[in-house]
C-alpha cells in the first residue's frame, strides 16, 4: 500500500492548525491548574494554622481541612475542563448521579459520620474520660469521624459506630472531674447503730484518697427483714475512684472486725420463701 504525500501533507496541515487553535486555551488552562494548586495549598495551610491558633479540636480541624481541600481541588477540576472547551453541564450532572447513588448505598456509614460530626462539636466527651453508653462502660481512646475507640477495663478494645452512639444516653464519669461511690454495708439489728456509723466514719476519715469535700456520707439506707442496710457515700477524684472503692470496703470490714461487728449476709426475699 502506498501512502499519498498530499494526504500525509493535508492531515498533517490540519493537525498543525487544530493545535495553533488549542494551544492558547491549553496554555491557559495549564497555567490555572499550576496557580490554584498553589493558591489551594496556601489557602489550606492557613486554614489550619487558622483552626489550630482557634483551639479548635485536632481531629475536628484535621477533617474540615481535608473536606476543604477536595472541594477547592473539585472547583479547580471544573475550571481546567471549561477551559479547555470541555462542557461541564453534563460532567456536573454525572457527579450529581454518582453521589447520589453512593450516598443511598452507604446510608449508614453516612449516619456515623454525622454522629462524628455532632461528637466533635458538641464534645459529650473526650479522649481520656471515662464513659458508658450502649451497655459499655470503658475509656475513650481516640475519635474518628466514623467510629469512636475505647478501651475497657480488662484492656479490651471496642470500636462503636458515630451514629449509635451520638444517639444514645451517654454517661460521662470523668466530665466533672469527681465521682461520688455508692456502697451498701449491712448489719445486724442487734448491732449498735451509731457505734456502726462512727467505725465507718473514722475509717473513711482515715483514708487520703477520699475527699474532705463534699463530705463523705453514712446513712440507713433501709430496713429489710434480715438487716440494717447503711449507705457509704465517699468522694474521690476520678483517677483514685476504683481505688477508694475497693479501700473504703476493705477498711471498714478491718474496723468492723476490729470492734467484734459482723457483716450482715444479704438474704433474698427467695430464701426467706424456700424455708
Amino acid at each position: 500500500m502506498t501512502l499519498d504525500p498530499n494526504y500525509i501533507s493535508t492531515y498533517a496541515d490540519f493537525f498543525i492548525k487544530k493545535i495553533a487553535e488549542y494551544s492558547p486555551e491549553v496554555i491557559s488552562a495549564l497555567i490555572i491548574l499550576f496557580i490554584g494548586l498553589y493558591a489551594i495549598r496556601i489557602i489550606n495551610r492557613l486554614v489550619r494554622k487558622l483552626m489550630i491558633k482557634r483551639n479548635l479540636d485536632p481531629t475536628l480541624s484535621k477533617f474540615l481541612a481535608d473536606i476543604l481541600l477536595w472541594v477547592l481541588r473539585g472547583l479547580l477540576f471544573v475550571t481546567v475542563i471549561d477551559k479547555l472547551g470541555i462542557g461541564t453541564t453534563s460532567f456536573v450532572t454525572i457527579l450529581a448521579t454518582m453521589g447520589f447513588a453512593i450516598g443511598m448505598s452507604l446510608q449508614g456509614s453516612l449516619s456515623n459520620f454525622a454522629g462524628g460530626i455532632l461528637i466533635i462539636l458538641f464534645k459529650p466527651f473526650k479522649v481520656g474520660d471515662t464513659i458508658e453508653a450502649q451497655g459499655i462502660q470503658a475509656t475513650v481512646l481516640e475519635i474518628q469521624i466514623f467510629v469512636t475507640k475505647l478501651v475497657t477495663g480488662n484492656n479490651q478494645t471496642i470500636f462503636v459506630p458515630n451514629g449509635s452512639l451520638s444517639n444514645g444516653i451517654i454517661t460521662n464519669y470523668s466530665m466533672q472531674g469527681t465521682r461520688r461511690a455508692d456502697l451498701t454495708i449491712s448489719i445486724s439489728y442487734g448491732t449498735d447503730l451509731k457505734k456502726a456509723k462512727d467505725i465507718i466514719t473514722e475509717a473513711l476519715a482515715k483514708n487520703p484518697k477520699i475527699l474532705t469535700s463534699p463530705v463523705a456520707e453514712v446513712s440507713v439506707k433501709n430496713l429489710t427483714d434480715s438487716s440494717i442496710q447503711l449507705a457509704v457515700r465517699p468522694w474521690a477524684n476520678i483517677e483514685d475512684f476504683s481505688s477508694v472503692v475497693a479501700t473504703t470496703l476493705e477498711d471498714c470490714k478491718m474496723a468492723f472486725d476490729d470492734a467484734g461487728i459482723i457483716f450482715q449476709p444479704y438474704v433474698s426475699e427467695l430464701s426467706n420463701n424456700n424455708k
